[in-house]
């Protein structure tokens, strides 16, 4: 029951590269800078990991994801990127922590798997090997994971947060998928999985520090869809503010998306049903 399952097995013959600019989308879309870019350095595209996540479970070091074939994932295939992506699973068939938000990755289409992996593969090797996890003991046993997949996760499938219908345009799939925004928008329960009544409604920030805003209607009443697009753009607020805590970082991946991509994120969280932000 609590077997890691691949949604592949190797390989596929259909599972190709694809197309490396459409890759620079999904890569920026995805927000994979954020946690895998080398810190202490302004290149976004030096993917060495190392990055800390802390969490009330330990402290999750992020892996490198540069075509190094040691250090990094130089050796995968294909399949290897898309079973990680869509399952939660590792090439040598181990659970993914959801630490990495394979539980939002899941939908994506197979096309944008093929994009990214040619786009990871045509960056710069970084050889800096990430440390590893400093986890409390039950948490180290990734056969646990199982268990929680078997509670929160629903491979290849995404709901759309406004009915419950399957994820079909450019705004919800960039926000629900690609975006990942309810990984950090929402309040997570005692397993770290999104509550799905605070789904966007905000809550206390998954690292124990701080607070995430509401971004359904609730908050953004006064926000048309255009200024929602400019603070994807550039940071700034409707009322002359700007974008800081984590949000600046989120900012310079949406900065790299097209005008309408940005404008479809936005048409689609004045969508949303409003939800008043849980309280602590």
């Amino acid at each position: 029951m609590t077997a890691p399952r691949p949604a592949f097995e190797r390989p596929p013959p259909d599972l190709v590269p694809g197309n490396v600019e459409r890759g620079r989308t999904v890569f920026f879309a995805g927000g994979c800078a954020s946690c895998h870019a080398s810190p202490g350095q302004p290149d976004r595209l030096r993917l060495g990991g190392g990055f800390a996540l802390a969490s009330p479970y330990g402290t999750f070091r992020v892996p490198n994801i540069s075509p190094d074939r040691q250090a990094g994932i130089g050796a995968w295939s294909v399949t290897d990127l898309a079973n990680a992506l869509l399952s939660g699973v590792s090439p040598d068939n181990a659970h993914y922590y959801p630490a990495f938000p394979y539980s939002s990755y899941t939908g994506m289409t197979l096309e944008d798997v093929r994009d990214l992996y040619a786009f990871l593969q045509s960056l710069e090797p970084v050889s800096e090997r990430s440390k590893p996890h400093e986890l409390a003991l039950p948490f180290r046993i990734r056969r646990f994971v199982g268990f929680w997949k078997l509670l929160f996760f629903r491979p290849r499938h995404v709901e759309d947060a406004r009915a419950g219908q399957t994820v079909s345009d450019r705004g919800r799939y960039l926000v629900e998928v690609l975006g990942h925004c309810a990984e950090c928008h929402s309040t997570h329960n005692a397993f770290g999985a999104v509550k799905p009544s605070t789904r966007f409604a905000g809550g206390a920030n998954v690292d124990g520090v701080g607070f995430v805003p509401n971004i359904t209607p609730q908050r953004l009443a006064s926000w048309s869809v255009e200024d929602i697009a400019e603070m994807l753009k550039s940071g700034k607020t409707p009322d002359h503010g700007q974008i800081g805590w984590s949000m600046a970082d989120v900012v310079e991946n949406t900065a790299e998306l097209s005008q309408d991509d940005r404008l479809a994120i936005a048409s689609y969280l004045k969508s949303l049903p409003p939800k008043d932000t849980p309280k602590p």
